[in-house]
């Protein structure tokens, strides 16, 4: 079984370009293109993380503007295609995927995580003439696009800024996904009454079954299925069970998750969104290669194998192929 999986963090803690620490081969990180290879990938959504402060401290390396940090992760990403051409590719829409796809290669994905830095329209076309084709609006504070999710109630119910309505209406037309994850509940639902384009929510769980408010109600997970939009499923614990303190993410967990939001939203919704390198704790299916235990215990479940396809890969490729 092939998959996309829309979101990890990984080239956030390989930043340090340690010789033999990379995109290809690397012992520290839960992706790299040889386990790629063999879970399957057909395509790897990489997030751009745009560090805090305390980020920076713990990476140990100095202060630098959030448009340099941008361009120097999209060299890396680059670059390691460039270091390996017969195996991995950029993608920026439907058709390069396919092709490469076709010539037996990963393709990867540009993202941007957290749209602080999408200060102007200027900026984002500038992004976009970069390589990047999914940018999350908000990561865990208030930007200059939206407010975030919170345990604030009325943090929560704020939502788009007037440049986030414009940011939207020009990531629709320039073909850039626009993520939900990480959006206040206000946010969601501006958006939802704006969006001519499907959107998603890249690595999010439902809240019914994790009370998390990084998670989807069950009227979001309908809303992002009305708009042919997905859920990616993210494999973090305390997004998975109704103890958000929860420090084991289990198969078993990730099914019951997928089940649920199958159920609210009908199979086209459900889709993968791992956070590989972005989250902790003790993960069952911990690097790239393991992808295919979920696929096996999504078929003991019950699960046709047309429905697999269509969380591991279909679903999200729909999306690409309508917003790219």
């Amino acid at each position: 079984m092939h998959y996309i999986d829309l979101h990890c963090d990984t080239v956030m803690p390989l930043w340090e370009d340690i010789p033999g620490k990379n995109l290809l081969s690397n012992t520290t990180a839960s992706v790299d293109l040889q386990r790629l290879q063999r879970g399957g990938a057909m395509a790897q959504f990489f997030a751009i993380f745009l560090l805090t402060e305390s980020a920076y401290t713990r990476l140990g390396r100095p202060r630098v503007s959030d448009d340099d940090y941008i361009s120097e992760m999209i060299r890396m990403v680059k670059k390691a295609a460039e270091s390996a051409p017969d195996r991995l590719a950029m993608a920026y829409n439907a058709a390069d995927l396919q092709q490469n796809f076709e010539a037996g290669k990963v393709s990867a994905f540009l993202t941007i995580e957290d749209g602080r830095s999408v200060t102007s329209l200027e900026k984002l076309r500038q992004y976009h003439q970069q390589g990047i084709r999914l940018i999350s609006l908000t990561w865990n504070y208030e930007n200059c696009l939206a407010f975030p999710n919170s345990l604030d109630p009325e943090v929560m119910e704020k939502g788009l800024k007037p440049l986030g309505f414009e940011v939207v209406a020009e990531m629709e037309r320039l073909g850039m996904i626009v993520d939900t994850s990480h959006l206040s509940d206000g946010g969601f639902a501006d958006l939802a009454a704006v969006a001519k384009k499907p959107f998603i929510a890249s690595h999010s769980n439902p809240r019914a079954i994790s009370p998390h408010q990084r998670n989807l109600t069950d009227e979001q997970l309908r809303i992002l299925a009305e708009h042919g939009g997905v859920a990616g499923l993210n494999f973090a614990p305390g997004f998975l069970s109704a103890d958000t303190q929860n420090q084991r993410s289990s198969i078993e967990l990730l099914v019951k998750n997928l089940d649920y939001m199958r159920n609210i939203g009908g199979e086209d919704l459900v889709a993968l969104g791992s956070d590989f390198d972005g989250i902790q704790g003790d993960l069952e299916i911990d690097s790239a290669d393991k992808m295919p235990l979920l696929f096996q215990a999504l078929e003991k479940d019950g699960w046709t194998a047309r429905q697999i396809e269509k969380f591991a890969w279909r679903n999200a490729l729909r999306v690409i192929e309508a917003v790219m």
